[in-house]
């Protein structure tokens, strides 16, 4: 079941409650349903999580509790999956999210090379920045639905069949007493 995989990789609410970085969102934080785990809570967190994951901002774990708490998702699971952006991943991602901008604005793909220095940031934004923000809009939206859809279909799959087996094993049970 989701419920239980999910809940080995979250952290304790008490140890996120004590982070300093979301000490500015006061006791708004002590809400029991932003640390409730289930299928609307879960599912909302992680398609709020992909769609900040595609965010190319260094705040994006600010961002998606910001939004987590007036939705009243579960708050870890939101940050935590925000994580799927991270040093080894960004790379793919963001090249993904470009390829998807020119793709959607029509425009020629343009070759760069990445150099870490700040007059080739700025250089790119004036060239392949428009294409790779359009892309990131267009990759945030759809994997954030894609997301909470996803969640949201598993989960029922899971109770479903959680139930089906409880059935069966009834009925297996009342059988065998017979």
């Amino acid at each position: 079941m989701p419920k239980k995989f999910i809940k080995r990789f979250l952290p304790d609410h008490q140890s996120i409650k004590d982070q300093k970085a979301l000490k500015m969102f006061g006791t708004v934080l002590h809400d029991p349903n932003l640390w409730h785990l289930n299928r609307k809570s879960a599912s909302g967190a992680f398609g709020i999580g992909l769609f900040f994951a595609w965010w190319p901002v260094p705040f994006q774990m600010w961002l998606s509790a910001a939004l987590s708490i007036p939705l009243r998702v579960n708050l870890p699971l939101s940050v935590a999956t925000v994580w799927i952006t991270n040093p080894f991943t960004m790379p793919p991602m963001f090249y993904g999210a470009y390829m998807v901008g020119t793709w959607v604005m029509g425009s020629p793909q343009q070759d760069f090379e990445f150099q870490l220095s700040w007059s080739w940031v700025v250089q790119s934004v004036e060239t392949i920045g428009p294409a790779f923000l359009v892309g990131c809009a267009v990759c945030s939206v759809f994997f954030g639905i894609t997301g909470y859809l996803g969640l949201n279909a598993l989960w029922r799959y899971s109770v479903a069949k959680a139930w089906k087996r409880r059935k069966k094993l009834r009925v297996t049970n009342t059988n065998d007493q017979r």
